[in-house]
């Protein structure tokens, strides 16, 4: 069942200076909107919770260590401050091959009641993009959502507030995943579909360990972006890799699906080192890459892929938004077409296609027919593919017009406005 929010909003190969000078204006914008702080002093004090134990428990979503995490304005060591009580984690996921991962995130037990039928349920919800670098990691900014490195200099937000509270009022229990190597020790695999679903699934794991909950509590998760399609891939991997679980839905707003089409779109945008962040990740799993990457890429493009890895979202932004990929490569061929043209890499990217596996409960999708990050037309295909499985998918379709394409107002926008919606058909599985 596909529905469409057109009626209630209406319906380059290069960007000019000005363009670029906006962009820097939003960004310095929401920097002066948060206010201006150094370095937060809570993720600072936590530097040495990120590195893990020379062992620790292999089982996946085992608890390794926890310790209080104020949220937003609460004062450290009062009880029962509203919205809830935060705990930082790191918990125990799988990499790619299989062995443990240590991974960290922060579960919110909520002040409110759960007032649905049955136990109170838990959601893991993955962020969209927020960068490559440690530094970026959301379980370090749950107390303040802006922190500023001068000394990289690097600025790091956690914009998940909005879901997360909206959760917490309605007297659900969150856990936020930051990702496999995003805190932690190597690459943050950005997009790599097998770990970001096994992080999302072993999130669920370690909350309802951590917060004594049945073994049948009812978990679903969310995300959107990136975050989508780290949702949508532990929708589909639950039946598989988590089968103790009890998934009852999930939502995936503009989820990554198919990575060669979304490469294509992201390209010349503001956030163009997203691509970056992708290729930094999968050749860490898949070494094969790196002596192709060596081949087809000139001194700007690895310049680009190294600085990246060490960046958050807004740093990235500013330093490489708008350039295209063929700036990057020895032929000057964009990096969709060099992907396309060597079969290696062609198979490291389709084996990040999500859509193969069958989810075990119902799921809500979200596609902005004018997004220009995130390309409609392969969100559209993952509802095909999962109801051609027979899966319990719905999809809505947002169709707010173009607005500045290439900054991604037409990204973001879909965010908030599907939130509330999102929100509501958790709920409502839940209370089924």
């Amino acid at each position: 069942m596909r529905r469409t929010w057109g009626k209630l909003f209406g319906r380059s190969a290069r960007r000019s200076r000005s363009t670029q000078r906006l962009a820097t204006m939003v960004t310095t914008g929401l920097v002066a909107a948060a206010g201006i702080t150094m370095a937060s002093p809570a993720a600072s004090a936590a530097g040495d919770f990120y590195t893990p134990p020379s062992t620790f428990a292999s089982q996946p979503g085992s608890v390794i260590r926890s310790q209080p995490s104020p949220l937003l304005l609460q004062i450290p060591g009062v009880k029962n401050q509203w919205p809830g009580t935060a705990t930082r984690v790191m918990y125990t996921s799988s990499y790619q091959d299989g062995k443990p991962a240590p991974v960290t995130g922060t579960l919110v037990e909520p002040t409110a009641a759960w007032r649905g039928k049955g136990e109170r349920p838990t959601i893991v919800l993955g962020p969209g993009t927020v960068g490559q670098g440690d530094q970026c990691a959301g379980s370090k900014l749950m107390n303040f959502p802006l922190a500023i490195d001068p000394a990289k200099p690097s600025i790091a937000v956690n914009y998940t507030a909005p879901e997360l509270n909206l959760l917490l009022i309605n007297g659900v229990r969150v856990f936020i995943t930051d990702y496999i190597g995003m805190g932690t020790p190597g690459i943050h695999t950005y997009v790599n579909r097998r770990e970001s679903g096994a992080a999302m699934l072993d999130g669920a794991r370690a909350a309802l360990r951590l917060s004594k909950a049945g073994a049948d509590a009812p978990v679903g998760f969310s995300g959107y972006s990136q975050g989508g399609g780290a949702a949508a891939s532990a929708a589909e991997m639950a039946a598989t890799y988590a089968p103790d679980l009890n998934v009852k839905a999930t939502y995936a707003g503009a989820p990554p699906a198919d990575l060669a089409k979304v490469i294509d779109r992201i390209d010349g945008t503001f956030i163009v080192g997203g691509i970056g962040y992708a290729i930094n990740g999968l050749t860490a799993r898949y070494p094969e890459l790196g002596p192709i990457l060596d081949r087809e890429t000139t001194p700007a493009g690895k310049r680009v892929l190294s600085q990246v890895a060490t960046q958050c979202i807004g740093d990235t932004g500013l330093a490489f938004g708008f350039q295209r990929t063929n700036q990057w490569t020895r032929t000057g061929q964009p990096l969709s077409q060099v992907i396309d043209r060597i079969p290696e890499a062609k198979k490291v990217v389709a084996e990040q296609r999500i859509g193969t596996l069958k989810p075990n409960a119902p799921v809500l999708l979200e596609g902005g027919i004018n997004d220009d990050v995130i390309p409609y037309g392969q969100v559209v295909a993952l509802e095909r593919d999962w109801r051609a499985q027979g899966a319990d998918v719905r999809m809505v379709t947002n169709g707010i017009p173009p607005i500045f394409p290439g900054l991604v107002v037409n990204h973001a926008l879909p965010m908030l406005t599907t939130l509330l919606p999102a929100t509501n058909f958790l709920l409502a599985n839940f209370d089924r």
